[in-house]
């Protein structure tokens, strides 16, 4: 006779949230010309408005990337998730 019993260890306690602030954060400051943060936190169109705004500023754009990364990484846990990723904010 088998149970279905879970072992302990085996069990999350909770849900836990993907957050992917760090990552988001630090691709904003290193390549956010590209766009690459909005990518990482699902927002593809704002990721392709990001690379054009690079082109036509011949890269001078890369400062909104620069700067989101830097918001992001300033944010709490919990902030940047509910601003971000719940609540899909796309710039800024």
């Amino acid at each position: 006779m088998e149970t279905s019993k879970q072992e302990a260890w085996n069990t999350p306690s909770q849900p836990r949230q993907e957050n992917k602030k760090v990552l988001a954060g630090i691709m904003g400051i290193i390549f956010g010309y590209l766009g690459i943060h909005k990518f990482i936190l699902g927002y593809t169109q704002e990721g392709i408005i990001q690379v054009v705004i690079s082109i036509v500023t011949c890269g001078l754009g890369g400062i909104i990337g620069f700067i989101e990364g830097i918001i992001y990484l300033t944010k709490s846990d919990e902030e940047f998730y509910q601003t971000y990723q719940v609540g899909k904010k796309g710039w800024f």
